[in-house]
């Protein structure tokens, strides 16, 4: 199994720190992982922990390509992207894409240069086989907003279904909403009509062409909103898995709540490999019924208990 793990870095060296340490401790096993940073970072810093990191890891290439110089503005309120910048991303993540498909990989893992992962989220998403999936997060996009997440169900950022042109009420609309929101704080994986910024996509997606160019027809902000679409409009689904959320460094404030998500990940490991156990001692008390124990387990038994343990 080949993985390219992407991403266009234009970051503060406090905060890329985190995110490549964060790579760094992805369970990988028997995966062979090849990394492809676009360096357009402002800050010298920024780009001399690439080459540290290229300095300790196998296989990462570093590129610089040349496009607009535009600001892109990132401070503790919010972040702005104007036309030029989104566009600039577009050739960047298009290019990567690109590369994945020239180099035959099994999987394209795109990662935001502003999450901390969980150790174990890319061989949780790969366990999924799907052909798009992304693991979720949670941000307060301003100060004082509530944590919302990074996918959503439909159009721009809709977190609430509807079938098609049925008109609700406001509180109709804020109880959907609520129920969506319920869903995804609960370990699952689950379908949704868009997402972004940590996304596992296999070969088969990439050779059906998906890719961020924008859609002509559509005027959404956001080269994940046109990724989306197209896949959608090529047949393939979308899916978000909420067992392992990765951390959003969004602000530079947020950098003191790494060492709190890192404490909870051991709760989560807990409780997931608890509730793993008990699924497995489950079908198997299942499986034996009336056995006694001085009689041999038969095949038929055996092979029961492994078709229930994968499904």
């Amino acid at each position: 199994m080949r993985i390219l793990i992407g991403s266009p870095i234009k970051q503060k060296t406090n905060i890329l720190d985190e995110f490549l340490l964060s790579l760094k401790d992805l369970e990988k096993g028997e995966i062979e992982v090849k990394y492809i940073f676009i360096d357009d970072n402002d800050l010298k810093e920024s780009s001399d922990k690439l080459l540290e990191f290229r300095r300790s890891e196998n296989n990462v290439d570093i590129f610089k390509l040349n496009n607009i110089d535009n600001k892109y503005i990132c401070d503790n309120y919010t972040h702005r992207w104007s036309k030029d910048i989104v566009n600039k991303v577009i050739d960047f993540k298009n290019f990567i894409i690109e590369v994945a498909k020239k180099e035959n990989f099994d999987y394209l893992f795109f990662v935001d240069s502003d999450l901390v992962l969980h150790p174990k989220t890319l061989k949780r998403l790969l366990s999924l086989n799907k052909d798009i999936a992304s693991t979720i997060f949670w941000t307060k996009w301003y100060p004082n907003s509530y944590e919302e997440p990074q996918v959503w169900l439909k159009d721009n950022y809709t977190l609430y279904d509807s079938d098609y042109g049925e008109e609700i009420t406001k509180d109709e609309e804020e109880k959907r909403k609520r129920s969506f929101i319920e869903m995804l704080k609960k370990p699952g994986t689950y379908e949704v009509g868009g997402l972004g910024a940590c996304t596992l996509i296999s070969k088969v997606a990439l050779e059906k062409g998906v890719n961020f160019n924008r859609l002509y027809n559509v005027s959404y902000v956001g080269e994940d909103r046109h990724f989306c679409i197209r896949a959608a409009a090529l047949g393939i689904k979308l899916y978000v898995d909420t067992y392992y959320p990765a951390y959003h460094i969004y602000r530079e404030g947020d950098l003191v709540g790494i060492e709190n998500y890192k404490n909870n990940n051991v709760c989560v490991n807990i409780k997931i490999d608890s509730e793993s156990a008990f699924i497995i001692l489950k079908v198997a008390l299942e499986g034996i019924g009336d056995y006694s124990y001085d009689k041999p387990i038969e095949e038929e038994y055996l092979s029961f208990f492994w078709r229930r343990c994968k499904n």
